[in-house]
């Protein structure tokens, strides 16, 4: 292993998480959790927030849930995934999350391969997508429903009968007679009024570190998705780790809309519960992102990189174009911008002109963009993929700190994190403390020990053999390199190298990323195992579609055949021709895209071709696109 810069001060986990969320309820007065319900935003105090966990623990105790079963959420981002995630762990069961894009196929492999007794589904989709297959799950005994289902039985239904009430098919005995009906999520608090609160408390006061928190499952590119045992111990040790870093306190807002299957968005829920601090659900549509943020104002906010690149698109917008006079003059006004930031951040004084420049520049520009994310931001976080440079410069000059991080499910979270205070923009940042990360000596894969790595995968010990070895570090199948500073940058997947009939090897995901930065562009497809040299497949992004279909006055249901237009169109190929030579700039000669072709439609999770968490499955994209691909290299002896 080559050497690694050292560790930060060891972490340990002091609680189990309900044991911590439920003494943030006890001891915070504050606003927990902000959503919106209809048109109103509506909020939970911590006080309501532990009221509505205990008794959704309460239900699936009535239930039959025990210490250590499986529950599985299947939904979208919505305060009742929380609710539930909180009040499952608080009952003891171990919590698998389903992404709510998955499949009928998808959800299947989680609920049958964890073998969950009880599953929550968020809208009709999801339990549709349950209900045919709920024949082959021999474990599933419950469905629980956010929307619709067995409703809860009014008190006056209770005293008079079923038969009084008006309805014959009513009553407590519903479930009994037919226990495989779905039921509301209110039912299911109304059977557990007959659960002692004190049965609760004893079931937290039962867990200890070493219990499973979570079966988390891997959005694989390949294969099968494997259950990440994680345990409490796991979980929380990495929730101090990013705690410590991101600095969350009783006045922080974080806004969370990425799927809380997602484990970023899951992690900065709990490390903002933790804290006492407020968590803000965006309002799931996406139409309005700049609009719930300027609503709710967070200091805190996690998001995928596809997002900031929407909002630096939509700031970019209205502002003036890179070329001519005034071009120059927002070079200028940006450049006053980063240079004051590096001055505060190095904690310099500015100089008179300095201070005059970013006045302007300020007044002109700058807090225009911080106002698109409500004007109090101290921190954005991204991973999962790398974000485009130029738009964390950009943001950086304007006053917005986005700040990337790396992780992976096995590893909890984050083994990585840019610090507010000590950062460097396009790394992953410094090993956050008590974790190890080298670097193997003949490959570079990035290696990584440290209290909040997994047990190993659930049902799989050959697998889990693969990825752990005997003195416990994680191989993460991702490559890396440290700068003199001990920054960590992740330069690509090991089995995302492609290597050319000339031996070159080719990062395919750093030059698909350099591809994607592009507005026009959602995503970029790169090939070349034993070629001349390398091509891609793009697809063009569906919001600039939609964009241009307003300004045409294209129907909704006529935008297909537009994207079939797109591809064709002359403009639109010079467009995608600029984003390859962009991406192309400052690439060795074998590393660059010579030739790419423009697919009249998006990839898909749905088809198969893209996982929840939007990385593309590469094997799946080169199989069923192989005749354009090869297409590419036909006719041709230029290079």
């Amino acid at each position: 292993m080559s050497d690694a810069p050292p560790a930060r001060e060891e972490a340990t986990a002091t609680q189990t998480i309900p044991a911590m969320v439920l003494a943030a309820t006890r001891e915070r007065e504050g606003t927990a959790v902000r959503y919106r319900e209809g048109r109103e935003w509506a909020e939970l105090s911590y006080e309501d927030l532990g009221r509505r966990v205990r008794e959704i623990a309460r239900g699936l105790i009535a239930l039959g849930v025990e210490p250590g079963d499986r529950v599985a959420i299947f939904s979208d981002t919505r305060v009742e995934w929380t609710l539930c995630d909180l009040g499952a762990l608080c009952a003891g069961a171990v919590v698998a999350p389903i992404y709510h894009t998955n499949s009928s196929a998808e959800a299947r492999h989680v609920l049958e391969d964890s073998g969950a007794r009880v599953v929550f589904c968020g809208g009709r989709a999801q339990q549709g997508n349950v209900e045919e297959v709920r024949e082959e799950l021999s474990a599933l005994e419950h469905v629980v429903l956010f929307e619709g289902g067995e409703p809860a039985v009014r008190d006056d239904e209770e005293e008079d009968g079923p038969e009084e009430a008006g309805d014959e098919d009513a009553g407590d005995d519903e479930t009994d007679d037919d226990p495989a009906a779905p039921i509301a999520l209110e039912r299911l608090i109304q059977l557990g009024e007959e659960i002692d609160e004190g049965q609760v408390d004893e079931r937290v006061d039962g867990l200890s570190g070493d219990d499973l928190f979570s079966l988390i499952y891997t959005s694989s590119t390949t294969g099968v998705a494997k259950g990440c045992m994680l345990t409490h111990a796991n979980y929380q040790a990495n929730r101090e780790m990013i705690a410590s870093v991101t600095d969350i306190d009783q006045d922080s807002v974080t806004q969370i809309g990425l799927p809380l299957a997602h484990t970023l968005t899951r992690m900065m829920q709990m490390v903002t519960l933790g804290a006492g601090a407020e968590l803000a659900f965006w309002s799931g549509d996406r139409e309005r992102l700049i609009e719930d943020l300027s609503e709710h104002r967070p200091t805190h906010y996690p998001a995928a990189p596809r997002v900031f690149e929407k909002i630096y698109n939509h700031a970019r917008a209205e502002l003036p174009p890179e070329e001519g006079a005034k071009g120059a003059v927002f070079a200028k006004l940006l450049d006053a911008g980063r240079r004051a930031q590096d001055a505060e951040h190095a904690g310099k004084r500015r100089g008179p002109l300095l201070a005059l420049g970013h006045g302007l520049a300020d007044n002109e520009i700058l807090s225009d963009v911080r106002e698109l994310f409500g004007d109090r931001l101290r921190m954005a976080i991204t991973g999962a993929a790398p974000a485009p440079r130029h738009v964390l410069d950009f943001f950086y000059a304007c006053g917005v700190l986005v700040l990337e991080g790396y992780g992976l499910t096995e590893s909890s979270t984050a083994v990585s994190l840019n610090d507010p205070e000590d950062f460097r923009l396009g790394t992953v940042g410094r090993p956050l403390e008590g974790t190890e990360i080298a670097l193997a000596e003949e490959d570079s894969e990035v290696l990584v020990r440290g209290p909040q790595v997994f047990r190993g995968y659930w049902n799989d010990e050959e697998a889990t053999g693969e990825v752990l070895d005997e003195e416990g570090w994680l191989h993460t199948g991702d490559v890396g390199s440290f700068d003199e500073d001990g920054f960590l940058s992740i330069t690509g997947r090991k089995k995302d190298i492609l290597v050319t009939s000339s031996g070159e090897n080719v990062p395919a995901p750093a030059i698909e990323a350099r591809i994607a930065a592009s507005r026009w562009v959602s995503n970029a497809v790169v090939y070349g195992n034993d070629k001349n040299y390398v091509v891609a497949l793009v697809t063009i992004d569906e919001d600039e579609r939609d964009a241009l279909g307003e300004e045409t006055g294209t129907r909704q249901q006529n935008r297909d055949l537009m994207a079939r237009q797109m591809a064709e169109d002359d403009n639109v190929r010079l467009e995608i021709q600029e984003a390859v030579d962009e991406a192309n700039r400052d690439l060795a000669q074998v590393l660059q895209v010579k030739k790419f072709a423009i697919l009249d439609h998006d990839l898909a999770q749905q088809e198969d071709e893209i996982t929840p968490t939007m990385k593309v499955k590469r094997d799946v994209v080169y199989e069923r696109y192989r005749d354009v691909f090869e297409g590419l290299y036909e006719n041709d002896e230029e290079h």
